[in-house]
């Protein structure tokens, strides 16, 4: 008996459906629960989660092409509590599976990209590799109060 709660209030839908998947766990045999959406929405969690480390990485490196390319600047202290903050998250929400969908090198140069025109107080920044130079182990557990060490 699907209904339109799925599109009219997702979190009342995905408390109803978890009280019924509950049920079912517990042996009770019911005609109630929403199977296409539940399993669109158990894929959608984990890409949730994945795009979620995806967008820390991306925020940790351009924190960290900032760092390099304008190491003597005003705002490092800032990048640096920026980068601190995203390794937090990530170490949360990283789980081992996502080793093989993350493009680190792939992520690297969307970065670079993205800050490859920054200027800060009218100072270009000082030259990036344009290589990757850290694997997702060095982000995952890097010294977080020497981010900028990442990078030599």
């Amino acid at each position: 008996m699907p209904d339109d709660l799925y599109d009219r209030d997702i979190l009342a839908w995905s408390e109803r459906q978890s009280a019924l998947l509950r049920r079912v766990a517990r042996g009770e045999r019911l005609n109630d629960v929403d199977w296409d959406h539940v399993v669109e929405e158990i894929e959608d969690v984990g890409l949730s989660e994945l795009n979620a480390v995806r967008s820390c990485l991306r925020q940790m490196i351009v924190h960290l092409l900032k760092l390099h390319g304008w190491s003597g600047h005003s705002a490092c202290q800032h990048w640096r509590s920026e980068f601190v903050a995203f390794q937090s998250e990530l170490s949360d929400r990283f789980s081992p599976s996502m080793r093989q969908r993350i493009d680190l090198a792939g992520i690297y140069q969307r970065c670079l990209r993205q800050v490859c025109l920054l200027t800060y107080d009218d100072q270009k920044p000082q030259p990036w590799s344009q290589e990757c130079p850290f694997t997702l182990d060095d982000l995952l557990t890097g010294q977080p109060a020497d981010p900028e060490a990442m990078l030599v």
